[in-house]
Formats: structure tokens, C-alpha cells, sequence
């Protein structure tokens, strides 16, 4: 009965999260608008940060409830469901034409992103010290885009600023709180039940509810011919995971890891060197190169249950 109760919590919690970083992306973005930011900068900040809010939140709430392995399995989970499981589902539908840009401005920085998580957590920790780091990278990062006023692949919520949209902001922002409170909570509890480490829940169950946001937006974008939105959206958000997310997490709470988590952040970096090669070789990506991603998310996530 406890399982099902839980199962059940964790099922609205995700549509909680989700529905919540709707309504913050939306209300967030018309409020910013009328405040006179641009387009380029709500794309950066705004809509960015809010879609991501669902693993931030969580990954936030497990830091700080000495929660590490749902923490950053959460962090780690989302960004192989993006790149493998939601990019290779895209390919799928349709070959993903890339770009240089993509290749050079964001992939190679979500690689370094990811060879920094390697070098920090090379002793199983991430200091306060190494969050400030990643946290300034991702300013720096943003930064440079604004400065430089590159085009940006994220779809910016159409219609006018409404009274309705404060209301609306604060209860997506209740929600997404909340959906991450009870979500951690049943997962710790289920992963109990079942004798099974935090870590596995935290990176398949928790951090598939999180990437609910991407998902739906991915989905949005292919069906209306946006492939550049869609792999943009996926590199922006494991980005603004490996980054802003670990980053605040580990400044709030150092974050501890043991040997076999560890090797999971490893294989992730492989994975992005082969999304690198497979984002040059012809600028696109294929059908067959997507069921490829599917195929290295499923291997992963099959290693951590048996190791």
C-alpha cells in the first residue's frame, strides 16, 4: 500500500513540476517584457533558468537534506535523458541539422562543463569553492552571449504582459517547490522499500520527472520544423544543470559522491564526445545516430543498476 502511495506521489509530483515550469516560463517571460528586456536576454535568463527549475529545486532540496546521491543523480540523470533518450527520440522523428555555432559555442562548453565535474569530484566531493567556479562559468558564459549578441535557440512565450501573470508566476514557483519536496521524499522512501541506492532513483525515476519540461518542448519544437530550438534547448538545459544547478547546490551544501557514482560522471563525458563527433560528421544528426543516443542512455542507466 506505502509503495502505490508513493508511486502515486511521485506521478503528480512530476506533473507538478512540470506544470509549474509552464507557468513560470510563461509568466516569467511576459513579466520581463514589460519590464523592457529583450528577447535575447529573457531567452538566456529567464526561460532558461525556469526550465531548468524543476532539477534545480530538487537537486536543491536533496543538497540540503544530505540527500547528495538523489542530488546529483538528478543533475547527471537529466542530462543523459537529454542528450540520450529526448535527442535521440528527435533524430528519430527527423534528422537534427546542426551548426558550427552549436558545436563550437555550446557543445565544446557543455564538454568542458563536464570534464570540470570530472576534475572536482575527482576526491568524490564538490566543495563550496569548486560551486562558486561552475556558478561563475555559467555567468561568464551568459555574459558573453548577451555582450556579443549571439542568436539564441530557445522559443520565447508569444502574448502581452497580463495582471494574471504575478498569480500565475507564484503559483508555478509553489509548485515546483512543492512538487520537489514530495518527489525527493517518496523517491527516498521507494528506494528504501525496494533496497535499492538513491543514487539509481535519483537518476532514472527523479531525474526523468525533472527533464519533463524539455521533453514537451522538444516534442513542440520538432512538430513545428525547429530542430535548431530543440538541440539548443537540450544543450542549454544540461548546461544550466552541470553548471548553475551543481553550482548553487554545492555552494548551499558540499556534495559527496562514492567510487561507482563517480564512474557514471565519467561515462557521461564519454557520451558527449561522441554527441561532438556526431554533431561535426555532416552537420546533422541521423535516425540512425539518434537510436545510437538511445541506445548509450539505456547502456548507462543498465551500468548503474548493476554497479
Amino acid at each position: 500500500m506505502t509503495i502505490a502511495i508513493d508511486i502515486f506521489i511521485i506521478t503528480v509530483c512530476i506533473f507538478a513540476l512540470w506544470g509549474g515550469a509552464v507557468l513560470v516560463v510563461e509568466s516569467a517571460s511576459r513579466i520581463a517584457k514589460k519590464l523592457g528586456l529583450s528577447e535575447l536576454v529573457i531567452g538566456l535568463t529567464v526561460v532558461a533558468i525556469a526550465t531548468s527549475a524543476p532539477e534545480f529545486a530538487v537537486t536543491v532540496y536533496a543538497a540540503l537534506t544530505d540527500q547528495s546521491a538523489i542530488s546529483v543523480g538528478n543533475v547527471i540523470g537529466s542530462n543523459i535523458f537529454n542528450l540520450g533518450i529526448i535527442l535521440g527520440i528527435v533524430a528519430l522523428y527527423s534528422t537534427v541539422t546542426t551548426t558550427r555555432t552549436i558545436l563550437v559555442r555550446d557543445s565544446l562548453l557543455l564538454f568542458f562543463a563536464g570534464i570540470l565535474l570530472l576534475i572536482f569530484f575527482w576526491d568524490l566531493k564538490l566543495t563550496r569553492i569548486e560551486g562558486i567556479i561552475l556558478f561563475a562559468t555559467l555567468v561568464i558564459y551568459i555574459y558573453v552571449l548577451i555582450k556579443q549578441k549571439e542568436p539564441i535557440e530557445e522559443e520565447i512565450p508569444e502574448g502581452d504582459f497580463n495582471w494574471f501573470d504575478v498569480p500565475k508566476l507564484i503559483i508555478g514557483a509553489a509548485l515546483i517547490i512543492g512538487g520537489a519536496h514530495f518527489l525527493v521524499d517518496s523517491a527516498s522512501s521507494l528506494a528504501r522499500m525496494f533496497g535499492i541506492s538513491e543514487w539509481i532513483i535519483g537518476i532514472t525515476i527523479v531525474a526523468a520527472g525533472t527533464s519533463a519540461p524539455e521533453l514537451a518542448t522538444s516534442v513542440v519544437a520538432i512538430i513545428k520544423g525547429k530542430h535548431g530550438i530543440s538541440i539548443g534547448n537540450l544543450i542549454g538545459s544540461d548546461l544550466f544543470n552541470i553548471l548553475g544547478v551543481l553550482g548553487v547546490a554545492s555552494i548551499l551544501k558540499p556534495l559527496n559522491l562514492v567510487q561507482a557514482e563517480y564512474t557514471s560522471i565519467i561515462l557521461l563525458v564519454a557520451a558527449m564526445i561522441i554527441l561532438l563527433v556526431m554533431i561535426r560528421t555532416g552537420w546533422k544528426i541521423s535516425r540512425f545516430e539518434g537510436a545510437i543516443l538511445i541506445g548509450i542512455a539505456l547502456f548507462r542507466w543498465w551500468f548503474d543498476f548493476i554497479f
